[in-house]
């Protein structure tokens, strides 16, 4: 009797492991499955919705040899370019909130155009972001690659990133790391020689003298530019885009 009591307890002990084993299998798998998912939509929609409506607009409207491409964030999106330049070949790829991995997500929609000239500016919303120096510099040098591996007749400017003032108390995630700038622009400067192309300061003609701070005649935030302040960016500029 208890011989029997113990193999059915056995058996059943088996049956219960085994099928808690086939359990936590199961779950496994449906968890793995999930994560992929989870991962692949994240992949597919990792940035702003913005950035969607913005880059695929830039997919319908083609680049040509003649054009001269202005791409950054929302400093660059917020210029009319080709009025500035009274020049119907300035492009603006300017997506507002854009950070490195943007622009080069997106770098095909200008590339395939093989445009004359590119300006690039990018990189203060990876600071904001909490995004070390090294790593913005890294971007910054991975969108060169690729401009010069699928445009290699485009000519490459890299501007500084401009100056900040955290004394709007505005965009502080941005403007509180004014002091960063000065030190990712020396690193923007080093990447631009060692690729053999042109570095553009334009940081110098916003900054008020001996200080790091954006100059608020420039700027009504401490991160974005008033009309003065593209006025300014453009009299940097004038040389390199009509050379």
């Amino acid at each position: 009797m208890y011989l029997l009591n113990a193999g059915y307890l056995c058996n059943f002990t088996l049956m219960h492991y085994y099928s808690h084993q086939r359990s936590m299998k199961t779950r496994f798998i449906i968890i793995t499955f999930l994560l992929i998912c989870i991962s692949s939509y994240a992949q597919n929609n990792s940035h702003s919705t913005f950035y969607y409506q913005r880059s695929t607009l830039f997919e319908v409207l083609p680049t040509d040899s003649n054009d001269i491409v202005f791409l950054g964030n929302s400093i660059t999106n917020g210029a009319e370019w080709y009025e500035l330049f009274n020049n119907t070949n300035l492009k603006n790829r300017g997506i507002s909130g854009d950070v490195c991995q943007g622009v080069y997500d997106r770098l095909e929609t200008i590339t395939n155009g093989k445009p004359n000239k590119i300006f690039l500016m990018i990189g203060v919303n990876d600071i904001a972001r909490d995004t070390s120096i090294d790593s913005v510099a890294l971007g910054i040098e991975r969108i060169i690659d690729k401009i010069k591996v699928d445009s290699p007749r485009t000519r490459i400017y890299v501007q500084s990133i401009l100056p900040l003032n955290e004394e709007t108390e505005m965009f502080q995630s941005h403007s509180k790391r004014y002091l960063e700038i000065p030190l990712l622009n020396k690193k923007i400067k080093e990447i631009a020689r060692e690729q053999c192309v042109t570095y553009i300061d334009v940081y110098s003609s916003l900054v008020i003298p001996n200080t790091d701070k954006l100059d608020l005649q420039y700027s009504n935030d401490g991160l974005h530019l008033l009309g003065t302040g593209y006025l300014k960016w453009v009299e940097v500029l004038r040389p390199y885009v009509e050379e």
